[in-house]
């Protein structure tokens, strides 16, 4: 279940990292895109310990 929940929050927050990004330019959009899978990460493994685990 960690591995689910860590791909779908990281897909999401990357995904509205790179939304965000692409206003400005190409590599802002590949930038933000990192720093959102980098909080997907975080937000995932919060997420699987307080209410799954």
């Amino acid at each position: 279940m960690k591995t689910i929940c860590l791909l779908i929050s990281i897909t999401c927050f990357s995904w509205i990292g790179w939304w965000l990004g692409a206003h400005v330019g190409l590599m802002t959009a590949y930038i933000s895109s990192f720093v959102g899978s980098l909080i997907g990460v975080y937000v995932g493994v919060r997420f699987n310990q307080r209410y799954l685990g």
